[in-house]
Order: C-alpha cells, then sequence, then structure tokens
C-alpha cells in the first residue's frame, strides 16, 4: 500500500485520527495511558467567566502543567502561587512522583524557580522568545 503525506484542512479534527493509533499502542504496552486531567479556574468577583486558571494533566506518575494564567492586573496578589499550590496537592493526592512544565525566556522561569521548580532541559533559539526551559520539582514520597 502507498501512502500519501497531505496537509489537514482541519488540524483539530485530525488530531484524534492521528492521537488513537498512538494512544492504543501505548495502552497494549504499558497499560493505562489515558491519564487525568486537571483544571482549576479563576473568575473575577460575581462573572462566571473564565479570567485565568490552571490545566494539567497527570499520567504514570509525573504531573504536568501545561497551563498557568493569571489576568495582568490580578498578578502580584498571590493566585499564581495558590494555583501552583493546588496543582501540587492534586499530584501529591494522584501519588505522582514528579510535576513538570514548559516556560520561554519572557514568561515565568522565576517564579517556578521560587516554587522549588528547576530547569531539566532547554532549547535555544532567537531571543527575546527563545530560550524555551523545561522545568521539574521532584515531589518526596509522604
Amino acid at each position: 500500500m502507498s501512502y500519501a503525506i497531505t496537509r489537514a484542512a482541519d488540524a483539530g479534527a485530525a488530531y484524534n485520527s492521528i492521537w488513537m493509533p498512538l494512544l492504543t499502542f501505548n495502552r497494549d504496552t504499558v497499560g493505562d495511558a489515558d491519564g487525568i486531567p486537571f483544571a482549576l479556574t479563576l473568575t473575577a468577583g460575581d462573572d462566571p467567566k473564565i479570567a485565568g486558571g490552571l490545566w494539567a494533566h497527570s499520567l504514570w506518575g509525573t504531573f504536568y502543567i501545561a497551563l498557568v494564567v493569571v489576568p495582568a492586573e490580578a498578578r502580584g496578589q498571590g493566585l499564581g502561587k495558590a494555583l501552583m499550590q493546588q496543582a501540587e496537592a492534586e499530584a501529591r493526592l494522584l501519588g505522582c512522583r514528579q510535576m513538570w512544565l514548559d516556560t520561554y525566556a519572557f514568561q515565568a522561569r522565576a517564579f517556578y524557580e521560587r516554587l522549588g521548580f528547576s530547569v531539566f532541559g532547554q532549547i535555544d533559539g532567537p531571543p527575546p522568545v527563545f530560550p524555551r526551559f523545561f522545568m521539574q520539582k521532584m515531589l518526596a514520597a509522604e
């Protein structure tokens, strides 16, 4: 059989078609491969609209933090730290040994370092976007 490579008109729709064979392979190879999504949201006052928050995913003993957003006008009030502390509590409840995330040079490396994260990898490129830092925090067994 021959295969053709084409650009998908709808990348979002193509995602599941690409992801499902890999998920099946992972399940067949190591068992559970679905992981557990986790989200915390920030809302302002009585407005139910989500203004920010944290989205993470735990899988195979790790807790990946994909998104952390605190609205600009709410920064400096401890909300980011509170989001991260709640995420860490969840990671511990799930028995995760490690939390990890990535951040760019123009984002929040120093913030994550103050919370106990350290760089374990880096991708270089042109400033001001790069470098991109991959950071982890090991969670001691309790």
